[in-house]
């Protein structure tokens, strides 16, 4: 492991190699300003971006620079030409022999064979027919044909397919040449970078409550209006690039450039996406180039008979806890590969940027497998980092706001990897945000192993707080991984079989449901507030979706009764999952009044373990909590630094399910009395349980 140089070595080593390293990368200087611990670390910088450069700079050389380089998918694959013809390319460089066939040559397997050009590519042109007419039409099968250099004959479908289908009961997907004669017409621009982003985690297939994969256009109809009125102004998709295995969650990629056709045609998601714009939303991708689908017959694995190609061979080129595949990053056609992909759905599809999922996986050799990441820096540099990985992660961020300069860039890292949401120009990632994902955990260990009279204010607010100084973060309180079977949803730990039997507003208020949607409301306004930069929910759990998730498999006999939104739960007006859904919607329109993502960190001044009350400030309002189980407070003294309030959100207010113990008419001043470091404070009637 790479020791840092640090000023105990000779002092003179350690300026002259911080120097080089702040001549090498532009703004390190400001990341050291920010965060002086990281200055030992200042070479580790320096090599990471020189990679980065001397990439950008051979790509300038040798291909055109990085805007022609990512357009791989206008060469690659099967394209009509202007006079009829067909263009096709591919990289296959552990090939003896490549050849197209399928339903236009009756799937003969060596009629139509590619050329070899040099570093692993070949091409073919298929003439048109005498009339000038297309030889394959739109809709057609079709197959790459490999023999390898062992003599076998491969079927494949092409890494650059745009549209692949499963068949009736058939195991593997089938390639199809999608060239409508007329194509999608985006109708509406893209909408402005927001600035609080409130993201809506959806997956097409579940959002029905009918037990069966739901489609673009079922999305588009039925929950693009109930995420515009819920006050979301982001969407995150999951599961849209192909799968072939449903239950993966859509984490394991078959198909990287094709639209999930499970759900319908690429024409569809993009009519999704544009009414989306044309409401204000905007649109991210959950982008998963973190690793790939062993499948060989549907998927990358083994394209050219070999087990490099796109991928690391031998055991580094598998992730045994995911068996699937791990990308060579450091390969020149990968790089073509990967950052074509990113602008394929950019242009293509306009999504508005990406999740990128697995970034933990990316990031290191050990891939975070077994590690607990103390947030000591020495986990962050030295040789158990992977360096190419992080090297494409730059390069992807770099064209990503290339392109698109208001796009959005969000990774999944639980390591805690410092700098990875700083701009490349001080040596960093380059993403905006990563996920805050520390916090959902915690609320699933208070609920799993605490009462609530034993929560402790102080590990929550830590939790809540404890994040890099100018490097965002998306909080939430439950994201699609809390929903998984073997798991449970929050509102279902919080109360859990009553859910089946005490939701109906015909029935008194039992102790269980009576806190369990106090204590719901509680945990998604604080995570809100304090959490971070931007915030997360996943589909249906603002309204307290009960059970959990799990897609159709083999181990529950092939069921959707646990793979489906039941949004008809908020729906009717007899049962108070409404008044979850109320709530949500007025937290989110606040937060796009007020702005406090927006706003820098709040100011905790009360965490008081005895009384169970939290209270900060952030964005020119006054936060407070009262977590204590049995225990309300009258005339509560709390610090501020503001003079006058009124209410403007109370989860005991009747529209939310509470019970109308605050009257909203009431003004409240502060005095000239310090209290918990504040200047002022006031007295606050009731702080209630």
């Amino acid at each position: 492991m790479a020791a840092p140089v640090t000023p105990a070595a000779r002092p003179e080593d350690y300026e002259a190699a911080l120097n080089a390293a702040l001549a090498d990368v532009p703004e390190l200087a400001r990341l050291l300003e920010i965060d002086p611990y990281l200055k030992p670390y200042a070479v580790d910088f320096q090599r990471r971006y020189k990679q980065f450069s001397q990439i950008l700079k051979n790509i300038g050389e040798n291909e055109g620079g990085i805007d022609k380089f990512s357009r791989g998918y206008e060469s690659f694959g099967v394209h009509r030409c202007a006079d009829g013809g067909l263009y096709c390319k591919e990289w296959a460089p552990g090939a003896e022999g490549v050849f197209l066939t399928g339903d236009f040559n009756g799937w003969n397997p060596f009629s139509y064979p590619y050329k070899k050009l040099d570093y692993g590519k070949w091409e073919l042109y298929i003439p048109p027919k005498q009339n000038k007419s297309v030889l394959v039409p739109h809709g057609s099968k079709l197959k790459v044909v490999i023999t390898s250099k062992s003599g076998e004959i491969l079927y494949r479908i092409s890494p650059w397919a745009k549209y692949v289908v499963r068949e009736g009961d058939n195991v593997n997907y089938d390639w199809i040449h999608w060239d409508p004669e007329h194509s999608y017409e985006f109708k509406h621009s893209r909408p402005k970078k927001p600035r609080s982003l409130r993201i809506y985690e959806s997956h097409v297939g579940i959002s029905s409550y009918e037990g069966k994969v739901a489609s673009y256009k079922h999305f588009t109809c039925n929950v693009l209006p109930r995420i515009k009125g819920l006050g979301y102004n982001c969407i995150q998709l999951m599961a849209i690039m192909e799968h072939a295995y449903y239950a993966s969650f859509g984490y394991q990629i078959t198909s990287f450039f094709a639209a999930s056709s499970r759900y319908g045609t690429p024409e569809e998601l993009q009519e999704l996406v544009d009414t989306a714009h044309s409401m204000g939303i905007i649109v991210l991708l959950d982008v998963v180039h973190s690793h790939a689908s062993k499948n060989s017959a549907d998927g990358l694995n083994m394209f050219d008979g070999t087990d490099s190609c796109y991928f690391h061979s031998g055991p580094r080129g598998t992730h045994d806890l995911w068996d699937s595949r791990l990308f060579a990053y450091s390969s020149w056609e990968v790089l073509r590969f990967l950052l074509s992909n990113i602008r394929w759905w950019l242009e293509e599809y306009r999504f508005d940027g990406f999740r990128f999922d697995g970034v933990t996986s990316m990031l290191y050799h050990h891939h975070g497998v077994g590690q607990g990441f103390s947030g000591d820096y020495s986990e962050y540099f030295g040789l158990q980092v992977d360096e190419d990985a992080l090297t494409y992660l730059m390069l992807a961020n770099h064209l990503v706001h290339t392109l698109c300069p208001d796009s959005i860039t969000i990774a999944e890292d639980v390591s805690g990897m410092p700098a990875l949401c700083s701009p490349i120009s001080q040596g960093g990632g380059g993403f905006d945000y990563r996920l805050a994902m520390a916090i959902p955990d915690k609320w699933i260990q208070l609920l799993k192993e605490f009462k609530d009279e034993d929560w402790n204010m102080g590990d929550i607010v830590y939790t809540l707080t404890n994040r890099r100084y100018l490097e965002k973060c998306i909080a939430y309180a439950e994201s699609h991984d809390q929903a998984l079977v073997g798991d449970k949803s929050l509102a279902f730990w919080l109360m859990d079989a009553e859910m089946y039997t005490n939701m109906s507003v015909l029935t008194p208020f039992t102790p269980v449901i009576d806190r369990g949607i106090q204590l719901h409301k509680m945990i998604r306004l604080i995570t809100h507030g304090l959490g971070g930069e931007g915030y997360l929910n996943f589909m249906g759990n603002e309204f307290g979706h009960p059970e959990w998730l799990d897609f159709p498999r083999k181990g529950n006999n092939e069921s959707y009764h646990y793979a489906r939104r039941q949004f008809h739960l908020t729906d009717d007006d007899l049962l108070r999952y409404k008044f979850l859904n109320n709530f949500d919607r007025d937290m989110n329109r606040l937060e796009e009044r007020y702005g406090w993502l927006a706003a820098p960190q709040a100011y905790v001044s009360e965490k008081h373990e005895g009384n169970k009350i939290i209270a900060f400030e952030r964005a020119g309002l006054l936060f407070i909590f009262n977590f204590h189980p049995s225990k309300s407070y009258a005339d509560y003294r709390v610090g501020t630094a503001f003079c006058t309030f009124k209410i403007v959100l109370d989860s005991d207010a009747a529209e939310y399910g509470g019970h109308q113990r605050l009257d909203h008419s009431t003004d409240f001043f502060s005095e000239a009395f310090e209290h918990n470091g504040r200047p002022y404070s006031l007295l606050v009637s009731k702080v209630l349980l």
